[in-house]
């Protein structure tokens, strides 16, 4: 019998996940996903941020609005 003060080991590795509206589905376990845009690693507990549409995650709503909105972000 497992010590239910024991948790269990973590998913490592990426994830690859389905997007949908207001949520998500994870097809493939792992901890983390990739932001389409900087391509740092999103923990699947904070992610926040995706596209239904483009099926890509985002780090930030500021990420968001630069992929989306790139006309707004040139120098």
């Amino acid at each position: 019998m497992l010590n239910r003060y024991d948790r269990s080991t973590p998913m490592a590795g990426e994830a690859e996940v389905q997007y949908l509206d207001g949520d998500f589905r994870v097809i493939r376990p792992g901890a983390f996903v990739r932001c389409a845009v900087t391509g740092v690693a999103i923990p699947l507990e904070e992610l926040k941020y995706w596209s239904v549409d483009l099926q890509e995650a985002y780090s930030s709503p500021a990420i968001v609005m630069q992929r989306h909105h790139p006309e707004l972000f040139k120098p």
